[in-house]
């Protein structure tokens, strides 16, 4: 009986030994050789090598004096990477209206002269709860508010707004977006004001 089973044994070491260590090790080295950055999280660093966030995991902000990204429904608290999900609320549920209602009235209390109608990224959270993105438009929304915690000009702060803006990758996939740590880390390099609090936005 052990003669049938033999091979079958060396099979299954043989097989355990490529795909369980001798592929892992190499997609790992190769990652780290070709792709290091992307292999170890895309971390966004400051000067003194300590990282600040992730390029692909957004942070919440609630000072005024941020740009906001855009709402997350992670649990147990917002842009929770190890439970990326939405909030799984369909368009008729109330409990969504509610939702966007509380998000309009945040934006609209901490910039009362801004009429205007926030663009749905500002009010929704998206499918991942994760988006370190926001729309052009959605900067452009809070510039006033930023310009005034900043004792800054609307000009300064959309000619700030454009430089970060990015344009479709490759030219083809996706919309122009902001990348709001990126925008709020040269925000406090470019105009200090005080060290950036990532704090729970509602």
């Amino acid at each position: 009986m052990f003669q049938q089973f033999k091979p079958a044994l060396l099979l299954f070491a043989l097989l355990t030994g490529i795909t369980g260590v001798l592929y892992p090790l190499v997609v790992t080295g190769l990652a780290q050789l070709l792709f290091p950055h992307q292999a170890n999280a895309s971390l966004i660093r400051d000067d003194q090598g300590r990282a600040l966030g992730s390029e692909l995991i957004g942070q919440a902000f609630s000072d005024p004096g941020y740009f906001w990204g855009r709402p997350s429904a992670t649990a147990p608290y917002p842009y929770n990477a190890a439970a990326s999900s939405g909030s799984n609320l369909g368009p008729a549920n109330p409990a969504l209206a509610d939702a966007v209602r509380a998000r309009i009235q945040a934006l609209r209390a901490a910039d009362p002269g801004n009429a205007a109608a926030p663009p749905v990224d500002l009010v929704t959270a998206s499918g991942s709860g994760l988006d370190p993105h926001i729309s052009p438009a959605a900067a452009r929304h809070q510039i006033g508010r930023v310009a005034r915690e900043r004792n800054r000009t609307r000009e300064e702060l959309q000619q700030l707004v454009d430089e970060f803006t990015e344009g479709r990758q490759w030219l083809l996939l996706g919309e122009p977006r902001v990348h709001v740590l990126r925008l709020n880390l040269e925000l406090d390099r470019r105009y200090p004001r005080k060290r950036i609090a990532a704090t729970a936005q509602s």
